[in-house]
């Protein structure tokens, strides 16, 4: 078993009333999960987001908590539902409504990892499946439910920055199209999950970066952005996706030889980040 469900940073004087997190950078992968497996130590690793917790974590020294996962997604995966549960993997499980994330066997107990490899030789149980979800998916979800809230009773606000990684061929239907390959993507489930100014900020903040930034395509938010932005009371989540070939080699993954730069480059948009959350003097407020 992974050895802790989620490290939670805290930042030495909280700020700012942004949250952010990196659930799917878990990369605790124990022998006891490993033999289980079909895929070798490498393979199985193809849809962690590798590193973004790394590219994240000056987040506490400009006045925000880092959440980021102790178990990897293909144990579990965080940005799901926990009732997301895949008949075709678990037994016991009815089949019920269409579910894309589930019948594509990416649902909270995932079927396969990247590309479509299947992770198992057969079914788990479900009393397996619970487990996970009791002993990981509910600790990470109370730890960031925690930290949003308290950042809500601090500054009137909540604003998750939920930090995710994407393949570079995922853009490949733009670069076929001709146009520029978009190397950010930033998911509001289309307006639902975030306030638009706040969203425009985190563009912006990106964009000052040279990189090329687009909205909701072909990712907009899964489970997290969804059940955790609130904008009408105030509870905001934006999800980001970043090209993994700014700062990393997909294949061997591994930090490229951009790594060092991309991750200073990013410590800005994380300071610019954390601004859109803090207080506005009242000295200013009055003007």
């Amino acid at each position: 078993m992974p050895k802790v469900a989620y490290h939670l940073t805290h930042p030495e004087r909280r700020s700012t009333s942004v949250v952010f997190a990196s659930p799917h950078s878990g990369r605790d992968y124990p022998w006891s999960f490993l033999r289980k497996t079909r895929l070798n130590e490498h393979s199985i690793r193809s849809s962690e987001d590798a590193f973004v917790d790394q590219l994240f974590e000056t987040a506490p020294q400009v006045g925000a908590p880092l959440i980021k996962a102790g178990a990897p997604r293909a144990y579990v995966d965080l940005n799901r539902s926990a009732d997301e549960l895949d008949p075709a993997l678990i037994e016991g499980v009815p089949k019920g409504g269409h579910n894309p994330r589930v019948t594509s066997g990416l649902g909270v107990i995932p079927r396969v990892v990247a590309n479509g490899q299947a992770i198992y030789h057969g079914k788990l149980t479900l009393s397996e499946a619970q487990r996970r979800i009791e002993d990981y998916w509910r600790p990470y979800h109370r730890a960031l439910a925690g930290q949003l809230d308290q950042a809500h009773l601090m500054f009137g606000q909540s604003i998750l920055v939920d930090c995710h990684s994407m393949p570079h061929e995922a853009m490949d239907s733009f670069a076929t199209a001709g146009v520029r390959r978009p190397e950010v993507v930033i998911g509001d489930r289309f307006g639902a999950s975030a306030d638009g100014v706040i969203v425009d900020r985190i563009e912006q903040a990106f964009a000052k970066l040279g990189l090329h930034v687009v909205r909701n395509t072909p990712f907009a938010g899964a489970y997290i952005a969804q059940h955790y932005g609130r904008p009408n009371k105030r509870r905001h989540a934006v999800q980001i996706e970043i090209d993994r070939s700014l700062y990393m080699n997909e294949q061997l993954i591994r930090p490229n030889g951009n790594y060092n730069t991309f991750r200073a480059a990013l410590n800005g948009v994380i300071a610019e980040i954390a601004e859109i959350g803090r207080p506005v003097p009242r000295s200013l407020a009055a003007e």
